[in-house]
């Protein structure tokens, strides 16, 4: 896996135990355990931009803290809150040590 396939490593996973934000490819993520496994999404709440990284994580959903909307972090889908555009997640793999993160964008359906 490399950069040319869209891959791009992000961070190995004991920094992920510590820090949750990383910028990749010119975007701010998070990186979040979510019940066993890793979750990349975009840092910024599609509402109205909240930084997601100040939200709280309870029962596999993420919840921004300025209108307690709340993300399924399996699909990204809005589970309650504002009517909102779903979070962005980004495909992720671990190789070794190594977490990395697909940030070629896809064609619905693919």
């Amino acid at each position: 896996m490399d950069d040319a396939a869209g891959w791009i490593p992000v961070c190995d996973l004991d920094r992920l135990k510590l820090e949750a934000i990383v910028r990749v490819a010119g975007r701010d993520l998070l990186v979040i355990w979510n019940e066993g496994n890793i979750v990349a999404c975009e840092r910024a709440c599609p509402h109205e931009q909240a930084d997601l990284a100040l939200g709280q994580v309870t029962a596999g959903r993420l919840h921004c803290p300025r209108h307690a909307a709340s993300f399924n972090l399996r699909d990204g889908t809005m589970t309650a809150g504002w009517p909102s555009p779903p979070l962005r997640l980004y495909p992720v793999r671990i190789t070794g040590e190594q977490i990395w993160i697909e940030m070629q964008e896809r064609q619905p359906g693919r």
